[in-house]
């Protein structure tokens, strides 16, 4: 089996495993796909990959959640997302691939850190602070497609029932995948390999994504949660540049010790 072969059974594995948890908590495939689709290819593939495969399959969970999700909430955030998000999308396009590597990870596993940890945001909640939020969301979803970590924060201490900010998360990350493929769209960021990528992973992310919204209701939020953030800083860490050098190390030492023997 080749290199490409692997990269792509590897990547299809992880996908899947985003839908599902996506499906059930209605956030997470950005923070688990992006540090992996980065390692295996490299954070432009991973971001046009995850807009593709991240706007179109969710169509059928999202519109019926439309109708209880709450505009007034999403539309500051999303303004704030659409000014910002070709900053991030520059950074993208210009940054050293090893730097954008290490920030998109640490920047995940900061963010499920934070989460994980139950720490609320306690401070206003007006629309300049809506439109500050939706704008590091942009910047986010610009370097790695991974807007949801500030917005998920901001919102899961509103004291909003854990349903309106599934269905708010669900609306917002349509329209911001629209958004960036846009943008990704003007920069010039799109080509043949990557769509193909993209649009092979569409069946294999819809089954994960209708898995998970079939299995939810099963458990209580807090699991639901648990598993969303174990799997997020699995995937943070194992796609870390120091976890790949290490196994590579690991690998020729083994190779060497077997050629000897």
């Amino acid at each position: 089996m080749g290199e490409f072969d692997i990269s792509f059974l590897l990547l299809a594995m992880t996908v899947v495993v985003a839908g599902i948890v996506r499906g059930l908590s209605g956030f997470g495939t950005g923070m688990i796909v992006a540090p992996v689709a980065a390692g295996l290819y490299d954070p432009v593939t991973a971001v046009v990959l995850l807009v593709i495969i991240d706007s179109l399959p969710t169509l059928p969970l999202t519109i019926p959640v439309m109708r209880i999700a709450r505009w007034r909430e999403i539309l500051p955030i999303l303004a704030g997302f659409t000014l910002f998000v070709p900053l991030g999308i520059y950074i993208l396009k210009n940054g050293n691939e090893t730097a954008l590597r290490w920030l998109i990870c640490t920047a995940i596993l900061a963010c499920a850190a934070t989460l994980w940890s139950g720490w609320r945001y306690r401070g206003p909640r007006g629309l300049p602070v809506s439109f500050g939020v939706g704008g590091i969301a942009g910047v986010l979803s610009g370097i790695a497609s991974i807007p949801g970590p500030p917005v998920i924060i901001y919102w899961l201490a509103s004291g909003m029932p854990t349903a309106i900010v599934r269905a708010n998360l669900l609306v917002l990350f349509l329209f911001s995948e629209l958004l960036s493929a846009a943008n990704l769209w003007a920069a010039d960021l799109f080509d043949r390999p990557r769509i193909m990528l993209g649009l092979l992973m569409i069946p294999v992310y819809t089954l994960g994504l209708f898995a998970g919204w079939r299995l939810y209701g099963t458990a209580s939020d807090t699991t639901y949660r648990r598993i969303a953030f174990t799997l997020i800083v699995a995937a943070a860490l194992l796609a870390l540049p120091a976890t790949e050098m290490l196994a590579r190390w690991v690998i020729s030492g083994g190779r060497m010790l077997f050629s000897e023997g």
